[in-house]
């Protein structure tokens, strides 16, 4: 109910999601502990989506909240027939510490209306929300505030007494025996009033094709954050116990059929939750019953119970999740990336910045294009190192980290690149190459590639690694390439490099070649076959 309230729906809604997935996903899932229901970062991401479009009629937002959940479930189903299910990779960790610290603030921050008792409008940008703070006029609620303090410290200390006990469930009955003894309800306290009691009934929402245009970019950010929540929570709990298998691809079938199945029985957009599952793991849950279980309490309630929740303060649920969300602040891995990735932490800093003031789906989309301009910066200018010689060894290390211990040359320079050749670094690489060269310009004899890093030679590279070996023999110095695994060396056998750098040139070691070019040595038949993966 916490969690609906965060989406701005009305707190049934929230077992309304608790149900109807969860009971999807036992049958269809691969984790026997991932409880499926409503979270905190799908519920504002909705909230955030649907605000974007100012709808004015409670039923058309309920209406909206639900068809998000159906698109979300198609878009995630679609991925798992695809065998999409590695693209939650390109969500890396300091994107989501940054999205999710923000994201965590802003759900915060959403909730002290509830928690003071005062009227603002729903925004999900820092600045707005303290903005409406500071200028509303309407007055703070004593009791209000003096029950949702009540209820965090209550939360908070008995966490710290005894992890295990449902704190939360205590401040939800001691809020309610408050409020109904002392008909707090009567003198201001806003409480969550008349909830339906019975089963969701079937429904199919109408939409029009204008609608999935207007969601769509909603419903594609929930069903990544989503499956990328549930995949991670799913993966520490099957290394916990590690008697079965987590399938990426079957959890994006499994959680898209649950929320497109919930939908119809008015859900809105559900994930598998981090503490939802811990407290599933921790009673000792063992299969998907665990969830057919949960399932069925939350029917009994809401067939039977829901009037009990009449008398419930919001002001306890803002407590509840308030306290929740805080731990989804990661101090500790910011100060780590600061102290030890400069770059990845300027990445977390900006989408942790973004999310917070421009928007929760613009922060999360600026975040992985961020990310993915990062990884195109470090292809582009990968790490490389200019080897020698330790001593009479035949071990060839970085001639910058081991100064003393190599053995340094006028006449030969060999080159190690950490990456695969494309056409965003090879002007990079040709540059490297050009610079060594000219330093010893005057003794330079040979030029060694080592390519046991290299992967990959697309055809750009190709081309203009043969004009570099050209130019590089008609200075007369001679071109080596050493190392080169399978798919690289492949690529080099039957591109037009090798009409120019013949078979000859090509080593299995560092050594090899460095010994051949002295003339100490000559390639054995072994050698040769080795060195082109050829028996010829």
């Amino acid at each position: 109910m916490a969690y609906a309230l965060i989406a701005g729906l009305p707190p049934i809604y929230g077992l309304y999601a608790a149900l109807t997935p969860q009971i999807v996903y036992a049958f269809l899932g691969t984790s026997r502990q991932l409880a499926v229901g409503p979270v905190a970062m799908d519920s504002l991401l909705v909230a955030a989506g649907l605000s974007a479009l100012s709808i004015v009629d409670p039923s058309q937002y309920i209406q909206m909240a639900i068809l998000l959940a159906l698109f979300m479930g198609v878009i995630q189903f679609l991925l798992g027939m695809l065998r999409m299910g590695f693209i939650v990779s390109y969500l890396s960790k300091p994107v989501i510490s940054g999205f999710t610290s923000a994201a965590a603030i802003i759900i915060g921050l959403s909730q002290f209306k509830h928690l003071l008792g005062v009227s603002i409008p729903q925004s999900n940008k820092l600045h707005v929300v303290i903005n409406s703070f500071l200028n509303t006029s309407s007055p703070i609620q004593f009791q209000t505030f003096l029950i949702g303090i009540a209820g965090i410290l209550m939360i908070v200390l008995i966490k710290k007494w005894s992890p295990k006990f449902p704190s939360a469930l205590l401040a939800v009955i001691v809020g309610i025996a408050w409020v109904y003894f002392n008909q707090l309800n009567e003198k201001g306290v806003e409480v969550v009033g008349l909830i339906p009691q019975g089963l969701p009934s079937f429904q199919i929402v109408s939409f029009e094709i204008e609608t999935v245009k207007q969601l769509f970019p909603t419903a594609l950010t929930l069903a990544l954050v989503a499956f990328m929540e549930a995949i991670s929570v799913a993966k520490a709990i099957e290394e916990k116990h590690k008697t079965y298998h987590i399938d990426p691809n079957q959890e994006l079938l499994a959680l898209g059929t649950a929320n497109v199945i919930g939908s119809f029985f008015q859900s809105y957009p559900t994930t598998g939750g981090f503490s939802r599952t811990a407290v599933n793991d921790q009673a000792g849950a063992k299969t998907g019953m665990a969830a057919l279980i949960t399932a069925s309490i939350v029917g009994l309630i809401l067939l039977f119970f829901t009037h009990w929740f009449f008398y419930l303060p919001k002001s306890i649920l803002a407590a509840i999740i308030i306290v929740a969300v805080f731990n989804l602040i990661d101090f500790k891995f910011a100060i780590r990336l600061f102290k030890n990735r400069k770059d990845e932490f300027i990445v977390l800093l900006l989408t942790f910045l973004f999310t917070l003031f421009i928007g929760i789906t613009e922060g999360i989309l600026f975040g992985v294009v961020l990310s993915l301009l990062l990884l195109v910066f470090r292809a582009s200018k990968p790490h490389y190192a200019f080897l020698g010689r330790i001593g009479t060894t035949n071990y060839f290390k970085n001639i910058d980290r081991f100064s003393d211990e190599v053995v340094h040359r006028d006449d030969l320079i060999i080159l190690r690149f950490d990456a695969q050749l494309f056409f965003g670094n090879i002007e990079y690489f040709k540059k490297l190459v050009e610079k060594a060269i000219h330093a010893k310009e005057k003794t330079i004899k040979g030029f060694i590639i080592n390519a046991r890093a290299i992967n990959y030679i697309d055809i750009t590279a190709s081309e203009q690694l043969y004009d570099l070996i050209a130019s590089l023999q008609k200075k007369g110095i001679r071109v080596m390439i050493v190392g080169a695994i399978g798919p690289a060396r492949d690529l080099i056998l039957k591109s037009n490099i090798i009409t120019i750098l013949k078979k000859q040139n090509l080593f299995i070691t560092s050594g090899d070649a460095t010994d051949n070019f002295d003339g100490l040595t000559k390639k054995t038949p072994l050698q040769k076959k080795i060195s082109r993966q050829t028996n010829s």
